[in-house]
């Protein structure tokens, strides 16, 4: 599939986008004078060097412990040269608070270990518990990041509840529920039966056809609810939209395959029917399976910035308000480009190039969004009390890979 089409087809879904998600403007946008509010990110790789390198000595010299420290510097690094209309983020969460949070959710997984080494049950059940407040924990992280995010001297919000959290990750507790179910029929089996393998197989499957649903759910349960002053804002993608990334996503990924193995048949037909000798036939099979192997690995090289520029593009070109609207325009082409050189440069560099890369990621993501609001910056005075939520939160954020926001 060539670049240029992909591209080509994101540039198509921006000039469209008007058309087909907002069939007119916001109506403050339409009445009032747009304020473009563009983003900048003005990091740089050696500043940041110094940072990574010298958390990443703490850490080692500390066991650990000097995590909730290094995240903070990082973060109040990357928000403070993030510019929103010329003004720059800040961060003001504490260290200790974090600390503490991080200490409470290792507490919960040392005793879902500890469970499990009483007995299988014990262990599931902890399992079950720890499953059960993860949507609470989510809500708090989102919460707590955003209670300590400003700009120009205003605190952001997170106004998400706690009901809605259980909401969103509900696709995924039915299917969890049943396989549950089935492991607690078979514990204390030796081998577990045929229709055991059944069930987790087709729970399996069924959790696959869900993903979409899970994501959108937590994508809509995420930008609903962020707010700035007077300001919140409002998730206007539909559940198709997303099964339909998704497909895409899965051809991208499943058609060179198809293909591959299609050409592998046909090489080896002839081969195998070909006057050559062994010898000829056995280079030509191997040449085959190195060159299929190679195509595979940059296909799947190229699956991670697909997903990521479709679905950035997808989540906030379709978050807006009455009165403030984003944009995002990431390109394929270019996410692509610099994922190969900063991968080839970590490599060469054994590592040490990583800060670099992590700048320049966040540069070209940040600075592909753009914000227009009808309601001038210097209006937007009226800070609402904000709560800083638990930051076990922030904690689970992290040990459950939970995407919270740039």
């Amino acid at each position: 599939m060539p670049l240029v089409t992909l591209d080509k087809d994101v540039q198509t879904e921006s000039a469209n986008l008007d058309a087909a998600f907002y069939p007119t403007r916001p109506a403050a946008l339409q009445t009032h004078d747009a304020y473009p509010l563009g983003i900048e990110f003005t990091g740089s790789g050696s500043e940041y060097f110094r940072i990574w390198i010298v958390n990443l000595m703490l850490l080692f010299i500390t066991l650990g412990i000097y995590y909730p420290w290094a995240k903070v510097r990082r973060l109040r690094y990357f928000h403070t040269n993030t510019l929103v209309g010329g003004e720059p983020l800040n961060f003001h969460g504490r260290p200790i608070a974090m600390l503490k949070g991080y200490l409470l959710v290792g507490a919960m997984f040392a005793i879902y270990s500890v469970a499990g080494n009483f007995s299988s049950m014990a262990g599931l059940i902890a399992f079950g518990l720890v499953a059960a407040v993860s949507p609470a924990l989510l809500k708090s992280s989102m919460q707590f990041r955003l209670a300590n995010t400003s700009w120009r001297g205003m605190r952001f919000r997170f106004k998400g509840t706690l009901n809605g959290a259980y909401r969103a990750v509900l696709p995924l507790f039915f299917p969890g529920l049943v396989i549950l179910a089935a492991v607690v029929g078979v514990v204390d089996r030796n081998k577990p039966p045929t229709w055991y393998l059944i069930t987790v197989g087709v729970v399996g499957g069924v959790t696959l056809v869900v993903l979409p649903w899970l994501m959108f759910n937590l994508k809509r349960y995420q930008h609903n609810h962020y707010a700035l002053g007077m300001l919140q804002t409002r998730f206007n993608a539909t559940l198709g939209s997303f099964y339909g990334l998704f497909f895409k996503i899965a051809a991208f990924v499943l058609l060179p395959f198809v293909g591959i193995s299609g050409v592998a048949v046909l090489v080896l037909y002839f081969a195998k029917n070909s006057d050559g000798g062994m010898l000829s036939k056995a280079i030509i099979a191997v040449t085959l399976g190195f060159a299929a192997f190679a195509v595979l690995i940059a296909m799947l090289v190229m699956v991670k910035p697909f997903a990521v520029s479709r679905m950035q593009n997808l989540v906030w070109s379709r978050t807006s308000n009455e009165s403030i609207r984003f944009t995002s325009q990431l390109r394929f082409s270019s996410l692509l480009w610099l994922t190969l050189k900063n991968w080839l440069l970590v490599v060469l560099t054994f590592g040490f190039y990583l800060p670099f890369a992590a700048i320049a990621v966040a540069r070209l993501r940040l600075q592909s969004v753009t914000l227009e609001t009808a309601q001038h910056p210097d209006d937007l005075v009226n800070q609402w009390p904000t709560v800083e939520g638990d930051a076990a939160g922030e904690a689970a954020g992290d040990l459950f890979g939970l995407d919270i926001g740039f």
